[in-house]
This record gives structure tokens, sequence and C-alpha cells, in this order.
């Protein structure tokens, strides 16, 4: 591409800019934000769409956010009920001096097709979550994603210039659950920032972890909902103790609550491990960081993931994982090599693993070596090349056209 590429993101319902671990920002804030700066290095300039209320902002060189005031609040149920409204004042509003349009998530899709129609520009689209693949593996307790979810979805499968997957599994979803043409479906993992995400870290973070002889310390970070399976760890550590009260844990909870599914203080208080569970607020990066490092274990007992970026940035910093045989996890993890994937959510399974990893420090130090040199070869640069190779084909496929 030439030097005066432009690409339009749509992220209506965050801004990729903003903390991750915290209402509805995730691993998609970190991976548009990142995906932003590799194509920035590739000699893109990158304009991105967000509601909200601060007008346009250029947070670096190169990469622009326009905070557009539709007069909704920036959540996801919010942006749903009004979304109708919300397309035709973003339509009127957005810039349209990009080449291409690359929406993130169901909500930016339907405006993007909207926008792409409106300025004759293609559009690209990263699901990052599908509503008929989380309703295949939800819990009795959750609700079913919406309709309105579902049909917008299927609309995007279907008039999406291209679709990017994060793995070979969401892109086999996407054929099987929207009937999506597979010509039109590029996988591009997501990457990792390898100087914050490694194994070693700064002397002075070494100085100060507290080590926990004969105990095992355990790590779980992202959005607090049920989906991602904080309960199912919380149950676990709770039948170790009844079981195996041999096995001493430290537990690390790092995020914060999204959506009102899930009471986790008074889950540990039921349970009883206060004195074992630590709940803690978000933290940027380079903390986060850090508290992998400081961990013997991650956990990712998720009903589901595109991918998993926090697998990826765990093993990164040397640290094996324990995830659920799903989704993108079972990519991102390699079961026995650098981690461990446990088949489903029973909190007797995820006991086992965890004891399992407890009882052989030997298999821990194997994992974790293996862990570091796995999640080299995912960088946000290839990341951005594979990216940018789906911009052109259909840049050429709209030129052939």
């Amino acid at each position: 591409m030439t030097a005066s590429a432009r690409v339009g993101m749509v992220c209506l319902h965050t801004c990729p800019f903003e903390q991750p671990g915290a209402g509805d920002a995730g691993g998609m804030n970190v991976y548009v934000r990142q995906l932003s700066r590799a194509l920035v290095r590739r000699g893109w300039s990158v304009h991105i769409t967000t509601i909200g209320t601060l007008g346009r902002v250029e947070v670096e060189p190169g990469i622009v956010v326009d905070h557009v005031d539709v007069g909704v609040p920036r959540t996801k149920d919010a942006l749903a009920a009004a979304l109708p409204a919300v397309v035709e004042n973003l339509s009127a509003r957005a810039a349209d001096d990009v080449d291409v349009l690359h929406a993130h998530y169901w909500l930016s899709g339907v405006a993007g097709l909207r926008l792409a129609a409106d300025h004759g520009v293609p559009l690209v689209h990263t699901m990052h979550t599908m509503a008929l693949v989380k309703n295949a593996h939800r819990g009795p307790s959750q609700r079913p994603e919406p309709e309105q979810r579902v049909d917008a979805e299927r609309r995007i499968a279907a008039q999406a210039d291209r679709l990017l997957a994060n793995g070979a599994s969401e892109a086999a979803d996407l054929a099987r659950y929207y009937g999506a043409d597979p010509a039109r479906i590029d996988v591009v993992p997501p990457g990792v920032d390898l100087n914050v995400f490694r194994p070693e870290g700064p002397a002075e973070e070494r100085s100060t972890q507290q080590p926990s002889p004969g105990r095992l310390r355990v790590v779980l970070a992202g959005r607090m909902q049920r989906h991602k399976g904080p309960q199912v760890l919380l149950q676990a550590v709770a039948r170790l103790r009844a079981e195996r009260p041999d096995v001493g844990l430290d537990v690390r909870v790092i995020g914060a609550a999204s959506g009102r599914d899930l009471d986790l203080p008074a889950l540990v208080d039921e349970l009883g491990l206060a004195d074992t569970v630590r709940l803690e607020p978000p933290v940027p990066p380079r903390r986060l960081a850090a508290a992998f490092r400081a961990a013997d274990v991650v956990v990712m007992p998720s009903a589901h993931e595109s991918f998993g970026l926090v697998a990826l940035e765990a093993q990164a910093c040397g640290t094996p994982v324990v995830a659920t045989d799903a989704g993108g996890l079972a990519e991102a993890v390699q079961d026995g090599e650098t981690g461990l994937l446990v088949p489903g959510r029973d909190p007797a399974d995820w006991a086992a693993a965890i004891a399992r990893l407890h009882d052989d420090p030997t298999l821990r130090t194997a994992l974790a070596t293996r862990a570091a040199v796995h999640a080299r070869a995912f960088t946000w640069d290839r990341t951005a090349a594979l990216t940018e190779d789906a911009y052109r084909k259909t840049l050429d496929g709209l030129s052939r056209g």
C-alpha cells in the first residue's frame, strides 16, 4: 500500500484507548489500539470513530480518534436500543476521507455497512464475538443473545466486503453459524506487545515480588462476567480447599464487573475464600505484565473466546495458562506444551488441573519455557501485515468490480 493509505476504524461502544478490564473495555480495545499503531508503522493513517463527547483528538501521530456525540450513553444496551438513530447520526457526521473501513463488533458493523454505502468505500469487519456462538456455549443461568444482534451479524456476514477472523476456529464458526463465504474470510491472529509482555521485568519489579513458598500463585484477568468464568475458578478453589487442604493457593482476580450477572465479592464470602482470593481493579499493561510474571499460572475458564488475547500475553511473560478447550483458546494454548486445556467448565476438572500444576513444579517450569517461545510468534506487526493484505484484496476486488 502507499504511504497515503487511510483506514477508518469503527469501534462504537468503547474507545480503544481506554483501560481494558473495566465496563465494556477488554481485549478488543487492545486489538484496535495495537493494530492501529502497527498500521501507522506500515505507512497508514488511522481514523477511529467511537461514541463520546471529547470531539476529535489526535492521540498519537497518525491516529485520530473522533468521539461523536449521538445523545446516547456509550453502552452496548443503550446503543443497541437506539441503533437506527445512532447510525443515522453517524452517517451525517463521520469522516469520509478513508480508503477502507474496518468495523469491530456487531454494533460497529451495522454502522459500517451504512457508512460504506454512503461514502463508497469497502467494509472489512472483525466480529470479535458472535451471538450464535455465545448462545451455543452459554450456561443455564445466562440469557441468550438478542435476536437483533443475531440478525445484524447475519447481515454483516453476508454484506461486508471481507471478514477477518482471529483464528481458524472463528473462521469455521463464521461459515458454520452464519453461512459466510470462506473465500471472503481471512485469518488474522492478534499479537502481543513483546516489549511489555516478556519473561524478564525491570529489576525494581523483581525486588518487590513476594515469593509464596509452597503456594501456587494463580491469576485471572479480564472483564468479570459469567461468560469469562471467574465463578468457575472460585468454585474450583473452594473444592480444592475441601478435598486437598495440602494445596496452598494465592489467587488474584484482576478486573472489574461487566454487567450485573455476577457478584464476585459475595461469592468469595459465600465460599469462605477471603483469605485466599484477592479481588483487584483493572491495571495498565505494564502492571498486568508484572502480575503475570509473578504468577505460577494464569487461568482462563471462559465459555468461549474468539482467540483469547490474555492467554497470549501471559505466555509471553513465561507463565503457563490453564484454559477451556474451546474456540480460540484451543489455538492460543498448546495443551501439554505451553499450558493445559480443560474440557468444559466443571469446577472439579479445573480443581484437578490446578492441583496437577501445584504438584508438579518440573512440569510448570517446562510449560513456562515453551510458553514464552510460543508467544514470540505473535506480533502486532505480523497482525498488521496480514490485515494490510486483507485490505489490499478488498480494494483490488473493488477496482475489478
